[in-house]
């Protein structure tokens, strides 16, 4: 394991279907050495899973890409204004900072001095007080949706679920570093701070974690979020009311 002397940061975009390409191209010519994309589908709490009897998937992708602290915040703004994340509904982001990492040797030193700051949109919202945490959640194939209605019974705005996945019947899947084989299921939930731990032990139970081979659980701490204003004005909504 490589000591992440220079400073790494994960950046985490979640979009639509078919905007993954345009997101990484992005990320690239601001300097990002690429990224991993993966398929999933999105939940939110109030939409509805059936329409007209017919059951209604998000279908969402996420990208996952791995940057050096020099050129985090022209990567970030790039994807930002790509995907457009500072408008509602069309994709969240969150940046993780990396302890060790390993495998991108490559990528130590590289990069380029950042040429801008954050947009004013992305800036008023990390001068919010809310904080978030991101519940990283590995199960059996056709679990996972126990664990989005745990989460979501117990205060989640929603998720992304995704699916390891590989073009040869050797090839696994790695989120996080942690091996995912094709038949195994994993929850994103980004959710505010102080609901972390409630909602954890809500998907403890509700996808029967404490039992062997069920699966797991884990919370990584969030840094940054972008596309999620509509939970600021819900929060400043209730704050006017009290």
């Amino acid at each position: 394991m490589t000591k992440n002397k220079s400073g790494q940061k994960l950046i985490v975009t979640i979009v639509k279907k078919e905007k993954a390409k345009k997101v990484v191209h992005a990320s690239t010519l601001a300097g990002a050495q690429g990224g991993t994309t993966f398929f999933g589908k999105g939940f939110r709490m109030d939409e509805k899973k059936r329409f007209l009897g017919i059951p209604v998937e998000r279908e969402r992708e996420v990208i996952l890409t791995l940057v050096s602290n020099s050129i985090y915040e022209s990567v970030m703004e790039a994807i930002i204004d790509t995907a457009k994340l500072n408008r509602p509904r069309h994709g969240i982001g969150f940046v993780l900072d990396t302890k060790n990492i390993s495998g991108i040797n490559h990528m130590i030193g590289l990069g380029l001095e950042p040429e801008q700051n954050a947009s004013e949109d992305v800036m008023q919202v990390e001068k919010q007080n809310l904080s978030y945490d991101l519940i990283v959640t590995i199960v059996n194939k056709g679990d996972a949706e126990k664990v989005v209605d745990a989460s979501k019974e117990a205060g989640a705005e929603g998720g992304t679920i995704i699916t390891g996945r590989g073009t040869g019947i050797h090839e696994k899947a790695k989120l996080f570093n942690i091996l995912i084989e094709p038949e195994k299921e994993v929850v994103l939930t980004l959710i505010v701070k102080e609901k972390c731990d409630g909602v954890l032990r809500a998907i403890e139970r509700g996808a029967r974690l404490d039992e062997p081979g069920r699966g797991i659980a884990f919370v990584l701490d969030v840094e940054r979020t972008v596309g999620i204003n509509h939970l600021l004005n819900q929060q400043w909504s209730e704050e006017m009311k009290e």
